[in-house]
C-alpha cells in the first residue's frame, strides 16, 4: 500500500448519541449539546472553574483559538490554557 492507495474510512456518526439508562441513543443536537453544556456546568459548580482545562491545536485557526481562550476566560473563568504552538 501506497500513500496514493485510499484507505477503508471507518464509519462515521451521522447523528449525536446520548446516555440514557447506560445506553447510547440518537438524539438531537439541540438536546446533545444541551447535555454537553450542563454536564460542563456541573462540573464547574462541583469542583470550580479550575477544574476545567483547554488545550488548543496550532493547526486551527488564531480566529478559533482567540474564541476558545476568550470562552475560557470569560464563560467558564479559568486561566488553564495550553497549546502546542511552541516553536
Amino acid at each position: 500500500m501506497n500513500n496514493r492507495t485510499p484507505k477503508k474510512p471507518y464509519p462515521r456518526l451521522t447523528t449525536p448519541l446520548v446516555r440514557e439508562n447506560g445506553s447510547l441513543r440518537p438524539a438531537t443536537w439541540e438536546e446533545a449539546l444541551d447535555r454537553a453544556a450542563q454536564g460542563l456546568q456541573r462540573v464547574v459548580e462541583k469542583q470550580g472553574p479550575e477544574a476545567y482545562g483547554l488545550f488548543s491545536c496550532s493547526k486551527t485557526t488564531n480566529e478559533m483559538n482567540y474564541i476558545a481562550q476568550k470562552f475560557t476566560r470569560v464563560v467558564i473563568g479559568s486561566n488553564n490554557i495550553d497549546s502546542c504552538n511552541r516553536t
